[in-house]
């Protein structure tokens, strides 16, 4: 089938290689986010799937909005059986939706209906989810409600970041995107409506969102740590300062009082409002991201000095 792919960032890579690989499939352009400033330099640069594009010599293209005319003129001469989606960013109205015959088929990184939104994997972290997974579903108006094609489920690790977890996702999730438009091509393969029981949302995360709060239990401070790595980033303040934080462990033999630091000659660890976390690596401001042992003796950490 013609495929028109829409994705952005390197999650959606295995997807867009598995249909270029594909002697079934032949992707004839590719939709992403438009060049954003990158660097010191603020120099343009191309997202992750249009550079794959690039390489391969597949036409980009990058609207500011996928309902813009240009864009809509564009994909119609391309005349998609199918778009598959990965990641895209951007809201598709349904005069874009009505394109391709056989629709938007997105791969979202959760078991739907739980989790709806731009964030579910983190909320799976968070959540302290045992079962998560990926699905495929045809792209409805409302949000991540439409039928379901297939799913596939993956076991969230005790020590799993998002980014872990997500890179995991993103190839198992690759092969049943694949086998989707395989099945939607030979006509095997039925969507499914959600049930309208076990909805849950997870929006997109700020960066206000990810401080961490040591009154909480460790668990609560362990998970969100975790969820929030690599983006946006877990912190915390200290000194009156932003103090960028890893993914952190909780301990089971001490206790200390909510935020009160104790450094130890391997560990600096964190009291919460149960047992304490050993903080991994610490970025602070204006400072290389290092290891919380090498962070507390270059600053002398007092007794009872405290992270909030």
């Amino acid at each position: 089938m013609r495929l028109v792919f829409a994705g952005t960032p390197e999650v959606a890579l295995p997807s867009l290689r598995a249909f270029i690989d594909s002697s079934r499939h032949d992707v004839v352009a590719v939709v992403t986010r438009p060049d954003a400033p990158s660097g010191r330099g603020r120099r343009l640069e191309r997202s992750p799937v249009g550079a794959l594009a690039d390489e391969h010599g597949i036409e980009v293209l990058t609207p500011a909005k996928a309902g813009d005319p240009e864009f809509l003129e564009r994909l119609r001469a391309l005349e998609p059986d199918v778009c598959p989606v990965v990641a895209y960013g951007n809201l598709l109205p349904q005069r874009t939706l009505d394109v391709p015959q056989f629709g938007w088929v997105n791969l979202h990184f959760s078991v739907l209906p739980a989790w709806r939104g731009a964030a579910p994997v983190q909320a799976a972290v968070r959540n302290g989810d045992d079962i998560t997974g990926a699905s495929t579903f045809r792209i409805v108006k409302e949000l991540d409600a439409g039928p379901v094609f297939g799913v596939v489920t993956e076991k969230v690790r005790d020590r799993d970041t998002s980014g872990d977890l997500l890179t995991r996702l993103s190839i198992s999730g690759a092969d049943l995107l694949l086998s989707t438009v395989d099945g939607i091509e030979d006509g095997t393969l039925r969507a499914v409506e959600q049930p309208s029981d076990g909805v849950t949302y997870a929006p997109k995360i700020a960066v206000e969102d990810a401080r961490l709060d040591f009154t909480t239990p460790a668990t609560a401070v362990d998970r969100l740590a975790r969820a929030v790595t690599p983006e946006p980033g877990a912190w915390a303040e200290f000194r009156g300062e932003r103090l960028k934080l890893g993914p952190v462990t909780p301990v089971d033999d001490v206790t200390l009082p909510a935020g009160e630091v104790l450094v130890e000659r391997k560990r600096v660890l964190v009291g919460t409002a149960t047992t304490a976390v050993a903080l991994g690596e610490v970025q602070a401001q204006g400072k290389k991201r290092m290891a919380a042992t090498d962070w507390s003796r270059g600053i002398r950490i007092e007794a009872g000095e405290r992270i909030s």
